[in-house]
């Protein structure tokens, strides 16, 4: 037996994404002053999937829904911090493509799993 989130396809690419984010971050070279930047990018872009996981956990399809919709906006707080990041120099043009694919997947994956929980009626 396993959680039921693990099965989603959209899960497992937005761990997949947090992963890359968290790796990409560990090779900025920031100053001190930006240590909340690199924190607030960690926790919103590991958010996408901890949201999917919990709103698969809640009883009702209409709180599983609400939950995507958190994910959907943890990940615009990630890709916005991202183009913040290319910005400043922290990330390259190519790094920052990679991951705005990534993230264009993802957010093609959230909108289908909402239409789909949407015609249920629920």
């Amino acid at each position: 037996m396993q959680f039921a989130y693990k099965q989603l396809d959209v899960w497992q690419k937005a761990v997949a994404f947090a992963v890359r984010v968290i790796n990409t971050v560990e090779r900025v070279f920031a100053e001190r002053t930006h240590f909340r930047l690199m924190e607030q990018i960690e926790a919103s872009s590991t958010s996408i999937a901890m949201n999917i996981a919990e709103g698969k956990g809640r009883l009702s399809k209409k709180e599983f829904r609400q939950y995507l919709y958190i994910s959907r906006g943890s990940l615009y707080e990630t890709m916005t911090l991202l183009e913040i990041f290319h910005r400043k120099g922290w990330i390259d043009a190519n790094e920052l493509s990679q991951l705005e694919q990534d993230g264009l997947e993802i957010a093609a994956m959230l909108k289908g799993l909402i239409n789909a929980i949407s015609k249920d009626g629920s």
